[in-house]
């Protein structure tokens, strides 16, 4: 690795292949001084990354690309999303998706490997495809990055250039609280949740709801794509199993969560490739995975992806952790939800879901309104308990109906 200037790093750029595939890390962990630097550089350039935040340059010349949509990519013209599980993004790399340089954000290098920090997810696999074919791998290195352990571990070797910055690491702002009903689901979640599971929590205020319930449980275990700072007040409770790593692939939350990760033994950073596997989903005690989705039909079928025909956000990895619980003795997957969408003034239960499906067959479905259990039931029983026990009450009777029209009632 060799630490250079901007000025340097803008030459060795040049050099990249006309309309490059640029991998950069996504998420809350993009290294913005190297986006800003690969703007003003390059004329063309394909960006790709995962749950890309605002800020990302909008002009003409420049492709994002992602299997997972954030907030700087949604309504974006010329958005290329490419619909994939996140556990075979990197094989795609390797292959439909040829990686040509990588951009990551780094914390500072200690015993001859710099920390990939708070983000994993995809990167090794493109710094490994972007590697093989000769490619750019640049870090900033941030001194304020918390040095993380397993897979974040990248050595100086693997890395051609850097360049040093010390910024501030963005964390959540306060939302708004979490409600009556959002708490109520969160609620029945954590009843259903035995001590000594293995959780896997989606991203959303219901997840976040599940997690503030099970502060009572005990020898509870982490394998999840992401956590923040629920975590913390699970391990402050004496709920985690201390014995335990803490397995995830990207982190987002307060400093003092940062402070807590920053070369926390207990917290491995793991490649997508290997959280979200489901075959070792399935080998975790009594997995259970706590998802949300935007709307769940009377076939149990979810869209968690997108709103009308626009994409929202992708299968994320949902998909992988459903199968992988499902399959992981005493494991379940829950889909929660609230049964009235108070934006949109609808129902979250509708007959059939209009958009493509994100995902199905979960163990129960989880509203304010009480749990319906899926899973091994035929599909009039489904249908029966997501009427009678999920969905809002104001539209039981239609829902009736059109289960009659699909033969379900």
């Amino acid at each position: 690795m060799q630490t250079v200037t901007p000025e340097a790093l803008a030459r060795a750029l040049t050099a990249l292949p006309d309309d490059p595939r640029v991998v950069v890390s996504g998420n809350h962990s993009v290294p913005w001084a190297l986006v800003h630097l690969l703007d003003a550089t390059l004329e063309t350039y394909t960006l790709n990354m995962l749950n890309g935040p605002a800020g990302l340059p909008d002009r003409a010349g420049v492709t994002l690309e992602t299997s997972f949509v954030g907030p700087g990519q949604r309504r974006r013209a010329g958005l290329r999303y490419v619909p994939s599980r996140l556990s075979l993004v990197p094989v795609l790399y390797r292959d439909r998706l040829p990686v040509d340089c990588v951009l990551v954000h780094c914390a500072p290098p200690r015993e001859g490997h710099l920390s990939l920090g708070l983000e994993v997810n995809l990167l090794p696999g493109a710094i490994e495809a972007c590697r093989e074919r000769g490619g750019l791998v640049v870090a900033m290195v941030n001194d304020r990055m918390p040095y993380t352990h397993g897979d974040a571990r990248v050595p100086l070797d693997h890395v051609d250039l850097a360049v040093e910055v010390s910024e501030p690491l963005p964390s959540p702002t306060a939302g708004a609280p979490l409600g009556e009903e959002t708490s109520a689901i969160g609620r029945r979640v954590a009843a259903m949740v035995p001590d000594g599971a293995t959780l896997q929590m989606g991203i959303g205020a219901v997840p976040d709801a599940a997690l503030a319930a099970l502060t009572e449980h005990r020898e509870l275990r982490l394998w999840t794509e992401m956590f923040s700072d629920g975590v913390l007040a699970l391990d402050a409770a004496g709920a985690l199993d201390p014995d335990h790593p803490l397995t995830t692939s990207f982190i987002f939350g307060s400093p003092e969560l940062y402070a807590w990760v920053d070369g926390n033994p207990r917290v491995q950073m793991a490649r997508t490739e290997r959280t979200n596997d489901p075959g070792l989903i399935a080998r975790q005690r009594s997995m259970t995975s706590i998802n949300t989705a935007l709307q769940v039909d009377l076939f149990g079928q979810a869209n968690a992806s997108r709103l009308g025909a626009r994409i929202h956000s992708g299968f994320g990895g949902q998909t992988d952790f459903i199968v992988g619980a499902l399959h992981s003795p005493g494991g379940q997957a829950f889909l929660a939800l609230r049964s009235w969408h108070p934006r949109a003034d609808v129902s979250t239960i509708v007959p059939l879901v209009d958009e493509p499906v994100t995902s199905f067959q979960a163990t129960a479905i989880v509203t304010e309104q009480g749990t319906a259990p899926l899973f091994g039931h035929s599909e009039r029983d489904q249908a029966r308990a997501l009427i009678e026990q999920a969905a809002h009450p104001r539209v039981r009777e239609e829902l009736w109906e059109e289960a009659a029209e699909l033969g379900l009632a």
